[in-house]
């Protein structure tokens, strides 16, 4: 369950505490005996380049922005500029843990964040009705102000399209709305100055009671939507055809976040409150079987986030741990568990201490990372962008007020964003190019973190 609708509103005073104690270094000698090629990749893709390498003469570790610069400048790459490999070693070393700066603060709590796939504009939606769009590259002066319609308790998730002309919002209800947002008027309200077309999930023949929508995705060509809610199942939304396309089925609890592995759209990962993410390949769903399930959480999961390979997903999870998960290790049931933690609900307390050494014993993440906490809400996770990072981090909001990055390869926590949100950070979104990262918070307020000056300087030259 994503929401506790009864006490939601009673104030939990008390913070996750912290500790730190032994965390980093138990989950890096978890590290040092995973052996897995996706941890190559990312060793690859975030470079240095060989050629760097070779060319300057020196280890990984020592290679300065200096260095690379001047062999950029004697074209060792071949081509006259630095390749992507070299590009994201240099940018990934710039964590945008500066400031932050505020962008926003409404008298509501905020719940999506998400910047646009060229990261000209950026999309917050708060609990009070509210979603902005704010063009990042006019000073984020607010390009739509969009007062959504028939909200039940908040806006739990919204979606921009790949153009950046259509904007769906969901709510804990099963009518998705979507905003033609390409237009130039500022003001959006729901069937006055605008028309917030409802897209009506419950229209299928299996469903005979009302539910709500936790997640909703558009697939990589804008034509197709995908649904995560509480009647357990995924939903699939042709917006040509303009009708439901799909129902499956898909767990035994709430289905709080869905996501297309990659851009073909055939893959569809889920995770559920069922403590099972699992695989659904649209190409073979006449048993409405998935194509495998993934065992290791032991709570619900709250975020799913794919690296977009069709191979490699995280999940963030009740049991204050995101997982790394390769495909290829799913196996066609979920192992069974004894539940030893059915006494507790994320809604209400702080996890046991004594729970938090406790693993799955089928468990087949091929990582997992700790030091955030996941309360009360359905906190969620990111890959790092691959055009700046190589996809080198893990980054997350926390109930604690923070967000937390990690190194994807070593497990280490290498920057946690703290000391200025005074509630959780449910969402936070990074740039795709730049190194400026966005949280938005439970105390209202949208904030920018960003490299220093001084860095920026030393990074202007790059392309």
């Amino acid at each position: 369950m994503g929401y506790g609708m009864s006490k939601m509103e009673e104030e939990y005073s008390e913070h996750e505490e912290q500790n730190n104690s032994g965390s980093n270094s138990q989950v890096n000698n978890e590290f040092l005996h995973t052996h897995n090629d996706i941890f190559h990749m990312t060793q690859t893709r975030s470079g240095p380049s060989e050629s760097i390498r070779k060319s300057i003469g020196t280890s990984k570790d020592v290679i300065s922005t200096t260095k690379l610069l001047s062999g950029r400048e004697i074209n060792s790459s071949g081509n006259g500029k630095f390749s992507s490999v070299d590009r994201a070693f240099l940018l990934g070393r710039y964590l945008p843990v500066d400031g932050p700066e505020i962008v926003d603060r409404m008298d509501s709590r905020a719940y999506v964040s998400q910047f646009s796939a060229d990261g000209s504009l950026f999309v917050a939606g708060f609990q009070g009705s509210h979603i902005r769009i704010y063009d990042v590259d006019k000073g984020w002066k607010v390009h739509r102000d969009i007062h959504a319609r028939s909200l039940r308790w908040t806006i739990s998730d919204a979606s921009l399209s790949p153009d950046q002309q259509f904007l769906v919002y969901s709510s804990l209800a099963p009518i998705i709305h979507i905003v033609n947002v390409g237009t130039a008027a500022k003001q959006s309200y729901a069937n006055i100055t605008d028309i917030h077309d409802g897209l009506d999930f419950s229209q299928h023949e299996d469903v005979r009671y009302t539910f709500g929508i936790f997640s909703v995705k558009f697939s990589s060509d804008g034509r197709e939507l995908v649904a995560g809610s509480n009647d357990d199942s995924i939903y699939v939304y042709d917006l040509v055809a303009n009708k439901l396309t799909l129902r499956l089925p898909a767990h035994h609890s709430d289905v709080n976040t869905v996501a297309f592995a990659d851009e073909t759209g055939h893959l569809i990962y889920s995770g559920s409150d069922d403590n099972l993410c699992k695989v659904w390949d649209r190409r073979c769903l006449s048993t409405e079987e998935p194509a495998g399930v993934l065992t290791g959480h032991l709570h619900g999961i709250t975020h799913i986030d794919s690296r977009g390979d069709g191979r490699c997903f995280i999940s963030n999870g009740k049991d204050q741990a995101i997982k790394m998960w390769d495909i290829r290790k799913m196996t066609s049931n979920a192992d069974s568990c004894e539940d030893r933690t059915s006494n507790w609900d994320y809604r209400y307390s702080r996890y046991p201490q004594q729970y938090k050494q406790l693993k799955h014993p089928h468990d087949q993440s091929i990582a997992t990372y700790r030091g955030h906490s996941v309360l009360r809400t359905l906190i969620r996770c990111y890959f790092s962008p691959a055009y700046s990072t190589g996809q080198k981090y893990i980054y997350t909001g926390s109930y604690d007020s923070s967000v937390c990055i990690y190194d994807v390869v070593s497990g280490s926590q290498v920057a946690k964003l703290k000391g200025y949100h005074q509630l959780a950070i449910r969402d936070c979104s990074w740039h795709p190019f730049d190194p400026i990262l966005v949280s938005s918070s439970w105390d209202g307020r949208v904030a920018k973190w960003s490299r220093s000056s001084r860095q920026q300087e030393e990074t202007s030259d790059l392309d």
